[in-house]
């Protein structure tokens, strides 16, 4: 086979498999609120959307827009609004083999895009209504322009084109999600290697800058209200990051297996070698190139990981997992080196058959070993709205009415009494909030509750009141989570009081869905 079709396969092979990981049972996992919440933004139009897109504080604002024009097309069926994250993640491989084999050779290229398409969390990404595949296929992509940007011989020509794909894919991923900038630092240190391509690198940062002003404008607006809920750094969350970093696991969505921890310590001990290798590489001042390479992915894979681990010490803490998605493509990119060096000595590309087959080997225990993580989660669904509203309506009487703590878990609901026979004319009326079934609107962090008076007319009116709640808030957690949480016990309490007999059903594991029957 021709170098060429060999390296057309390590492109596309890996792509493909992504792609069909991520398409099997594509719509057979509830949505969980997030997405509700995407799909009621996305449903809305003129005025209305761009109030729910300024709401949210621009987050995601291009994601909504894409999303609106798709559902405007061709509905809001769940296969039609996962595709573009499944397309995404597969899109992710392709550029994780290319970017790769610019470095390290067609085989390194191929082995880290298999190593990321197994890959338990960029696989779930990849099957949610929300921007993170899409904003990690375009760092993926932006990495691959800055490459091309700075890592270029003295005498090749300055490629506009090139220019203009940094500076489109670096904003395209702060439309997506505001994360997005925790990589152009990444970036900025590996031109320690580059200084001589700093110049052309701050021009499209700053045309990016500019671009992004709208942005900014609209999250200094909304504040960071809206991440109440993310608590300071701590052992469990910095255990939850580490697993999915290394696809051995992705907390809370998914209890681990007997081989996730494994795969950790496997996978830290072997990313631990390539950051003191891009030390070495440094401090001996070895090739350009290779330093760079190395420069360029342990910075990818460690400052995003760094700021917000810092930052969210001394600020807002946005210290979750989901955030750092985008560092997973570095780190199966280094895996997939270190494999290979480990059988060739120092080398990073192939030099004999006997020793490339080695450095398969170590990379297939790797996938094996991702796969034990990514198989279960098919058809779990760690947030089961769908059979939430399934009991509901299957237990529904008439005059039965219903109300959500917080508003937000009415979105998802709707959308699947939407997609059912009668759905909207069998189900309880909504009390909380008392908007009539039929009209879409983005609920988005609305702890609303009864006031007294009101309590009293449910009470009156309502011979059963189903009370479903998820996301409420917890005990224990940041002030504005504790404090909801306690407005939801106050909630719980009162209704309990007013009714004499409740019955409650819990659907899901990690964010459950707790339906209560109260009746007199």
């Amino acid at each position: 086979m021709s170098p060429r079709a060999t390296g057309i396969l390590a492109v596309v092979l890996p792509a493909a498999l992504a792609a069909g990981l991520s398409f099997y049972g594509l719509g057979t996992r509830s949505i969980w609120l997030d997405e509700s919440a995407s799909i009621a933004i996305a449903s809305q139009h003129g005025a209305a959307l761009g109030a729910a897109m300024a709401h949210d504080g621009g987050n995601m604002l291009v994601y909504y827009a894409l999303l609106h024009v798709l559902i405007g097309a061709f509905g809001n069926g769940i296969l039609v609004i996962r595709t573009p994250s499944a397309i995404a993640t597969a899109c992710t491989v392709a550029l994780v083999s290319l970017l790769t084999k610019r470095f390290f050779g067609t085989a390194v290229g191929a082995a880290a895009a298999f190593l990321s398409a197994v890959s338990l969390p960029l696989v779930f990404w990849g099957q949610d209504v929300r921007a993170y595949a899409i904003m990690t296929a375009l760092v993926a992509a932006s990495f691959l322009a800055f490459v091309a940007l700075v890592d270029r011989d003295e005498e090749a020509s300055f490629s506009k084109w090139v220019f203009v794909a940094y500076v489109a894919t670096v904003t395209l991923a702060m439309y997506m999600s505001f994360i997005a900038v925790l990589v152009v630092p990444a970036q900025l240190l590996a031109l320690v290697c580059h200084r001589r391509r700093l110049r052309p690198v701050l021009c499209a940062l700053a045309i990016s800058a500019v671009c992004c002003i709208p942005l900014a404008v609209l999250a200094t607006g909304r504040g960071a209200g809206q991440l109440f809920w993310v608590p300071k750094p701590n052992l469990s969350g910095l255990n939850a990051v580490a697993e999915e970093l290394t696809s051995a696991g992705l907390q809370p969505q998914f209890v681990l297996t007997a081989t996730s921890y494994v795969l950790l310590a496997l996978s830290l001990v072997l990313l631990a070698t390539a950051v003191v290798g891009a030390a070495r590489a440094l401090s001996r001042r070895d090739e350009e190139r290779s330093a760079f390479a190395l420069v360029l992915l342990v910075g990818w894979l460690a400052v995003p990981f760094l700021l917000a681990l810092f930052g969210s010490e001394i600020g807002q803490s946005v210290f979750v997992p989901r955030n750092l998605l985008i560092s997973l493509p570095p780190a199966s990119i280094l895996l997939a080196m270190v494999a290979f060096r480990l059988a060739h000595g120092q080398r990073a590309r192939p030099t004999t058959k006997t020793a490339s087959r080695v450095g398969w080997l170590v990379v297939l225990g790797f996938i094996v070993l991702r796969a034990l993580q990514l198989a279960p989660s098919y058809g779990t669904s760690p947030e089961d709205w769908h059979s939430a509203v399934s009991h509901v309506l299957a237990s529904d009487k008439p005059g039965d009415c219903i109300a959500f703590y917080p508003s937000d878990g009415r979105m998802a609901f709707e959308y699947y009494i939407g997609g059912q026979a009668h759905g909207i004319g069998s189900a309880p009326r909504p009390v909380l909030p008392a908007e009539a079934w039929g009209k879409v609107t983005p609920y988005v962090e609305d702890y609303a509750t009864f006031s007294p008076s009101a309590l009293k007319r449910v009470a009156a009116s309502c011979p059963r009141l189903w009370l479903v709640a998820s996301h409420e808030g917890v005990a224990n957690g940041p002030a504005g989570s504790a404090a909801h949480y306690v407005r939801y016990r106050q909630l719980r309490a009162a209704l309990e009081a007013a009714y004499l007999r409740h019955e409650t059903s819990s659907f899901g594991y990690a964010d459950p869905v707790e339906v209560e029957l109260l009746s007199r």
